[in-house]
């Protein structure tokens, strides 16, 4: 089969940024996102910049083609000055993380919509379990055969991206041990997690056309790999990162994941050979982030090489900080080492959580006030 893929003249970005609701009183998830909408998309700049999702305690912001950095974040700003205001009329507020800390999946309303009752129909317990949010980065690709090769190189940074966003560590009132519970319970289902990796768009073409065949997909919205291409948009699109509850960190992950993108593009259009690491080092790399978050050591290299995430990024960022400049977001990818300094939202809610003697409340507090105190 055919996909055409719409090429993007330039690294635009587009950003959805997905949050629970949550009550003011209780903490826990209320299923209030139809009402939400209702509210505050009739007086949103654009009223598609606010979507439902799976369930009815979630809804999406997004922003429209933006050219930068700064600009995709002053167009979450505009949404939330409306959408926070709206929320807190209905008594509820926003929740950035990967996973709510205490609520219980059973209590969770399913969105109306034969697209979403297929989907638990299909995966039943697995499906009603997802209780999750994270963060979708777009970022415009100039042509389509250089689209698959990026994808795969970009698998070798996906532990970095996760250990930053990291915001699951709590899940159905217990703390997990991992840094992102989200990343493992994510590719429970059966078209998510790592992406199959491909030499040729016509490699990939062919993989699509297999799942449709078999049923495995109804359309290619079903693909919800973490990394994956998106042909009607022309755009990589990075689904690695966890929910994040602070716009500060959600600039310095954008610029990071536009720089590696438009990094490696240049690179394939100049004739470099990537050298992608296995998937077996790739697969490792992400239990290894998940479990272990920023205090992770990740392979490195084809060859089997170890490090430091941090030490990783921290090169990584120094090495692409020209190109941020001439992207305009120099600011921004230099902000990506302040996450480590500050600690990531996983470490922050423990901290909370051991400071008041295990009030999972009080974490969901902590998460809530971070979107505000940022914005």
């Amino acid at each position: 089969m055919r996909l055409d893929f719409r090429p993007s003249p330039a690294p635009t970005i587009g950003v959805e940024w997905e949050f629970a609701l949550v009550d003011r009183g209780s903490r826990d998830l209320v299923s209030r996102a139809s009402e939400l909408i209702a509210e505050a998309a009739p007086r949103l700049e654009d009223p598609e910049r606010l979507h439902r999702e799976l369930l009815r305690n979630t809804v999406e912001v997004v922003t429209g083609i933006c050219g930068t950095v700064e600009e995709a974040m002053d167009d979450l700003r505009r949404s939330l000055d409306v959408v926070l205001p709206a929320a807190e009329g209905l008594g509820t507020d926003l929740f950035g993380a990967g996973t709510h800390p205490f609520a219980r999946w059973t209590s969770q309303q399913v969105t109306e919509g034969e697209r979403y009752e297929e989907l638990i129909n299909r995966t039943q317990w697995w499906g009603r379990q997802m209780l999750i949010w994270g963060v979708h980065v777009h970022v415009g690709m100039p042509e389509r055969d250089r689209v698959m090769p990026v994808i795969a190189s970009l698998l070798d940074t996906f532990p970095h991206l996760q250990a930053l966003s990291a915001s699951s560590p709590v899940w159905a009132g217990t703390d997990t041990g991992y840094a992102s519970n989200r990343a493992l319970m994510f590719q429970q289902l059966p078209t998510a997690g790592l992406p199959f990796t491909f030499d040729t768009w016509a490699e990939y073409e062919s993989c699509v056309a297999d799942q449709l065949h078999t049923g495995v997909i109804e359309g290619l919205s079903d693909i919800r790999w973490d990394i994956r291409p998106a042909p009607k948009l022309g755009t990589v699109e990075h689904r690695v990162c966890d929910g994040v509850s602070d716009i500060g960190e959600l600039a310095a992950l954008t610029a990071l994941v536009q720089c590696l993108v438009v990094d490696l593009d240049r690179r394939v259009a100049e004739g470099e050979p990537l050298r992608p690491m296995p998937p077996w080092h790739v697969q490792e790399n992400k239990w290894r982030a998940a479990r272990y978050g920023l205090d992770a050591i990740v392979i490195t290299t084809a060859d089997g090489d170890e490090r430091l995430v941090t030490e990783d990024l921290a090169e990584r960022v120094d090495r692409l900080m020209p190109l941020a400049k001439e992207l305009g977001c120099a600011d921004e990818l230099s902000a990506v080492m302040d996450i480590p300094a500050r600690g990531a939202s996983y470490q922050r809610q423990r901290a909370v959580a051991s400071r008041t003697g295990g009030d999972l409340v009080a974490v969901v507090d902590s998460v809530t006030e971070e979107l505000r105190a940022g914005l």
